[in-house]
């Protein structure tokens, strides 16, 4: 993956200079840049298509419009029955998810035949998909196992909507933590030169040992949690301190509280302070699941490793480029949409280094 991780950073690198040309420095909000370049991110490694092209940016553009529908619709006052009324909303909704499908059923069809007719499978999510799903198909031979052509669509909608929601946003925060502290910058920057002077960036393992970087980013995990709620269903009777949950209960894990917990991190739990994990996570949750950004045990989101390294790499890259502030005109609101989002963007100073 990180030959795309750094083919779509340097193309957002490229538009910021562009937009400061012979100037020194200038303003820029990052959030749309960065999300355009996490989705692009995530139609190369998961589906093997740019951005750039009109049918993928469309995906994007229903998904976007299909979530910002059901996030108002779950704002307003239920009504049971309500969503088979023949109402502007639900009549959207239907046709917005009639051409999803019928969009992500023509890229799955065409990658299927694909295959069939002898080409090589890529080696993208749908393409690891895809083959996994015809090894359990032939593995058990009845027709019956393995996913549909509707389920298989169903995951793509999941990873189009959810793969850059949480990446995009876990990467805008941390340049925010970056540009509120400008010593921890340095410091981030000052390793990353040591790793790899001017050069590109583009070795996973030597992005891995960057240890000041990876620390930056578990801080900003725990401060600003991408899903700072995740719920979960109990499937059988379970017993939490003096409370017994029926089997059925659904519950909400609120991850921002857990990592603001002042008796779980101490007195300085508000601060930024990258150094709490300077001997790696479980040292300083002391064993207890406290720290948990992307979820943990057999439901931990499979994304985790992709997630990092990809931060890393546009941080670093960023860092070799550029040093940054935020704009004056930054307003501080984190709001809870899809993902822990702020609500009226990020505007910062990038200089030219």
């Amino acid at each position: 993956m990180v030959p795309a991780f750094y083919k779509c950073c340097a193309e957002m690198i490229n538009k910021w200079d562009d937009i400061l040309k012979s100037k020194s420095s200038g303003e820029v909000d990052i959030v749309p840049y960065i999300k355009r370049m996490s989705c692009d991110v995530i139609s190369n490694n998961a589906f093997g298509t740019s951005f750039k092209d009109g049918q993928t940016q469309r995906i994007f553009d229903l998904l976007a419009e299909l979530v910002d529908i059901f996030i108002k619709s779950k704002q307003t006052v239920y009504i049971p029955g309500s969503s088979l009324l023949p109402t502007k909303r639900n009549l959207r909704m239907k046709e917005i998810k009639r051409q999803l499908t019928a969009m992500i059923r023509n890229v799955v069809e065409e990658r299927i035949t694909a295959v069939k007719q002898g080409e090589p499978n890529k080696e993208d999510l749908l393409g690891i998909l895809l083959e996994s799903n015809n090894e359990t198909i032939k593995e058990h031979g009845d027709g019956k196992s393995g996913l549909s052509i509707d389920e298989i669509i169903e995951e793509c909608q999941l990873f189009y909507v959810i793969g850059h929601e949480t990446t995009e946003n876990f990467i805008i925060w941390t340049m925010v933590l970056l540009a509120q502290h400008p010593e921890w910058q340095t410091r981030a920057r000052d390793e990353v030169v040591q790793a790899f002077g001017k050069k590109t960036p583009d070795s996973r393992d030597a992005l891995n040992r960057l240890k000041t970087l990876n620390m930056i980013l578990n801080e900003a995990l725990r401060l600003y949690p991408p899903a700072p709620i995740m719920p979960r269903m109990i499937y059988q009777d379970t017993k939490l301190g003096d409370m017994t949950l029926p089997a059925g209960t659904i519950i909400n894990l609120h991850i921002m509280l857990m990592h603001h917990d002042r008796d779980l991190w101490g007195d300085d739990v508000k601060e930024f302070k990258p150094e709490r994990f300077s001997e790696g996570v479980s040292k300083v949750t002391k064993g207890q699941t406290s720290f948990i950004p992307f979820s943990t045990g057999p439901r931990i989101c499979l994304a985790l490793n992709s997630t990092m390294l990809e931060a890393k790499l546009v941080l670093a890259m960023t860092l070799q480029h550029f040093r940054f502030e935020l704009s004056p005109s930054y307003s501080h609101a984190p709001y809870v949409y899809v993902a822990l989002e702020p609500q009226f963007g990020v505007p910062m100073i990038l200089h030219k280094l």
